[in-house]
Order: C-alpha cells, then structure tokens, then sequence
C-alpha cells in the first residue's frame, strides 16, 4: 500500500466521497484546512488547553471536506480532474501510469513533505517565518502536484476510460 492509500484509508475515502471530493468546491475549500490546522494548534499560546476545541474542529474540517460537497455536474474542469488524477496515481500499483508521469508527482510530494516539517517546526516553536514558509512550500508543492494530476487523467483517461480510436483507412 502507497503511502497516499493509507492517507485516503485512513480518511475512509470511499468511490462516493471521491465522487464528491471532485467538486471544484470541495478542491478549493481544501485549501483552507492547513491554515486552520496551523491557527488552531497556534492558539494553545492563547487559549491554553481549550485549544483542544479547535484542533478538534479543524480535524473535524479535513474530515467533512471531501464529503460536504454534492457530487458535480460536470468533471471538466481543472479541480475535478486533480481529484480524478490523483485516483489513478493512487492505484498506480494495480493499473501503471506512463513513465513520464512517476517521478514529478513523488517530487512534489517530499517537497511538500519537507514544507509540512517547516510548518509543524514553526507552530511548535511559535516562530512565524518557518511557519510561513513552510505553507508557501507546502501550497505551491500541492498545487503543483495538483496540475500534474490533471495531465495525468488526461493521459490516463485517453488510455484507459475512452474506447480506443479506430484507426482511419
């Protein structure tokens, strides 16, 4: 099992709740969870231990993301085919990807990996400048990545969901 399997097992991703994740709504509200993640554990320097209810209710946030929104009406738009992407990255394993297509997405993900150790550095710490910086290496990371599955569905799904062409005589 890849280690983004058992993200997505862990957070109980079935077929309907990645339906749902592929609204543009849902990819783009995602965006908020780090920065709600990183105010919440922030503020046990104010709140002291009741900053236990908003690290839950941040947890709570990047649970019901992927599953707050209706499945959308269209897929052909840029966020659905992240989502749709990053399904076939995910079972990588049980139907290969093209070789053009291995080695950014783990780039990316380490980059992103190293800003989220900036971030949880900088929150522990209660310095700014890591913890910016780290989201910014985080963000871009993510979004980059993000692209990717979007020409990787494309390929992917040229391949493998459309019948193929016949060729023309």
């Amino acid at each position: 099992m890849t280690i983004e399997q058992t993200i997505a097992s862990a957070f109980k991703m079935d077929e309907e709740t990645w339906a749902r994740h592929a609204n543009p709504w849902s990819v783009w509200t995602r965006n908020t969870v780090l920065p709600i993640l990183i105010l919440a554990f922030w503020s046990r320097a104010w709140l002291g231990l009741w900053s236990l209810v908003l690290i839950a209710v941040a947890v709570l946030w990047t649970w019901i993301n992927p599953r707050f929104f209706p499945r959308p009406e269209s897929t052909e738009n840029w966020a659905s085919k992240a989502v749709l992407g990053e399904r076939f990255w995910l079972n990588r394993k049980e139907m290969p990807v093209p070789e053009r297509h291995r080695r950014a997405p783990k780039i990316l993900s380490a980059c992103s990996g190293a800003g989220m150790l900036c971030v949880i550095w900088g929150v522990y710490a209660l310095e700014v400048w890591p913890t910016l910086f780290g989201a910014a290496v985080v963000y871009l990371s993510k979004l980059w990545f993000l692209d990717r599955m979007v020409w990787l569905y494309e390929d992917m799904n040229d391949c493998y969901v459309r019948p193929p062409s016949t060729p023309s005589q």
